[in-house]
């Protein structure tokens, strides 16, 4: 059977690229080839541009009442073509086919629907008479064409929270995503023809020098990324040529802090939920554990007992909890960053390969590792947690915040008041309180220091993707 050859969609219709270099798309779950993809040439981006560019005065100028519409239809068809959804992105992610479904499908028709209804909630400052005889008012406009670029750790959601926001306030969109997970924001792509309007989104499909070119046209205003630190800083550097305002939601280094007084089983097994939730590729899992000094072996003991229950392998068996790693390059770098430990880290479960086909890796503990340890103070980005342990509540907030990234973290404890201190004081952009990784449609997502700035979700994301206008009137 011949491999698919994947098309961009440019201006409501698939077409072919003008390049002719192409990406194997592999299924992580066995290292075979499902698909290539074209790498989209300068010509390619110019005419997704001009697409965006053409439909953006129509769009823009829909009243907030016909955007929501268009929104809620396609909310409705993504959740009717659930089963297409998954099949594209498990080809390219290997993850279990029910948590697609309910994580990114179910999650992601709902977030549409909240993006719908933010459409016709855009504020403003009232009108007023600042000047004598005239009258100043806000108005709260689309930027224009924005740019957008997507990860592949959960690759049709992160689609969804790009697109959302930027349709709901009237803005058009060229959008690349990962070159190894294209599939599933393709199919979302097909099925909003019929529901947005020509040209209102575009995907390119390609590698870096694509996003590139992206990020340096000239026409876009807005440049939004969810990826790794070193390409977000490659975005905002290539924004800033041009000025355009760029949106970065890039990697964490999530802290889970564990007080003495929690029921200790029940704490590592949500921890463990929360650490190894699809092979720990998601930029708020829990990477490190800090737990008091008093329980810390206790806990590395059930938490060990836990990591072992969650088990990986193949999506077909319901047993297994979490996927393969995306693609042999992350793959190899966890591999390298595990045998890579310095002597006095204790590996105390798991670290090693599973099987021998695909990209699977065991979920892995790592104790007696120092706060200047590479892989205490560097993402890694797969099932792979620190345990440290601490004396003091000051302790614990500081080893916490001395890292790099500022994304999430969460809190364990029975006290209120130790609770609501330590969230005060944990400098990420998240922070839970008894639990982790959760998120809701109402409430922001965004970091600090190196996990970027902009927030994804909310009405704080919405706004991120307009413009302020001051207008003011004579009276006279």
């Amino acid at each position: 059977m011949s491999t698919p050859i994947l098309a961009n969609f440019i201006n409501g219709q698939f077409v072919a690229p003008a390049g002719s270099e192409m990406l194997d798309i592999v299924d992580p779950s066995t290292g075979k080839t499902v698909a290539q993809a074209p790498v989209s040439v300068e010509s390619d981006v110019n005419d997704a541009m001009a697409a965006a560019k053409a439909a953006f005065p129509g769009w823009s100028r829909s009243t907030p009442s016909e955007r929501q519409r268009a929104l809620l239809l396609l909310a409705d068809a993504v959740d009717a073509n659930s089963d297409a959804l998954v099949e594209a992105q498990h080809r390219n992610t290997g993850q279990p086919r029910a948590t697609i479904a309910t994580d990114e499908v179910a999650a992601g028709a709902d977030q549409l629907r909240f993006f719908a209804g933010a459409a016709r909630l855009l504020e403003g400052k009232s009108a007023g008479e600042y000047i004598e005889g005239m009258t100043s008012w806000v108005r709260r406009e689309p930027i224009g064409v924005v740019g957008q670029v997507t990860p592949w750790n959960f690759p049709l959601l992160m689609a969804i929270w790009k697109i959302g926001p930027a349709l709901a306030v009237g803005n058009t969109l060229v959008l690349k995503p990962s070159d190894t997970t294209p599939e599933s924001t393709l199919e979302l792509a097909r099925i909003s023809q019929g529901i947005l309007p020509d040209g209102v989104m575009n995907i390119v499909l390609g590698d870096a020098s694509t996003g590139s070119l992206i990020v340096e046209h000239p026409v876009p205003g807005l440049i939004s990324i969810t990826g790794s630190v070193r390409a977000g800083m490659a975005v905002a550097s290539g924004a800033a040529h041009t000025l355009k305002r760029a949106h970065l939601e890039l990697g964490g280094k999530a802290p889970a802090v564990v007080f003495e007084d929690v029921d200790v089983a029940k704490t590592a097994s949500a921890i463990a939920d929360f650490s190894f939730y699809n092979a720990g590729q998601d930029c708020t899992a829990i990477t490190r554990v800090l737990v008091h000094e008093s329980i810390h072996d206790a806990f590395v003991d059930a938490f060990n007992a836990e990591a072992e229950q969650r088990t990986t392998g193949s999506a077909d068996d319901a047993d297994n909890y979490f996927g393969p790693l995306n693609n042999v390059r992350h793959f190899t770098e966890v591999v390298d960053k595990v045998a890579a430990l310095p002597d006095h880290a204790v590996v105390t479960t798991g670290g090693h390969r599973v099987g021998d086909t695909g990209f699977f890796f065991e979920p892995t503990v790592v104790t007696q590792v120092r706060q200047t340890d590479a892989i205490v103070q560097d993402e890694t980005f797969g099932p792979v947690i620190t345990v440290q342990s601490f004396s003091t509540e000051e302790e614990a907030i500081t080893m916490a915040n001395d890292v790099r990234y500022a994304l999430a973290s969460s809190v364990w404890t029975r006290d209120h008041a130790r609770a609501l201190r330590v969230s005060r004081d944990l400098d990420f952009g998240a922070v839970w309180i008894n639990t982790h990784i959760l998120l809701t449609a109402e409430m922001p997502h965004g970091g600090f220091k190196y996990s970027g700035y902009g927030k994804d979700l909310s009405m704080y994301g919405v706004e991120d993707y307009t413009r302020i206008k001051h207008v003011m009137s004579s009276l006279e």
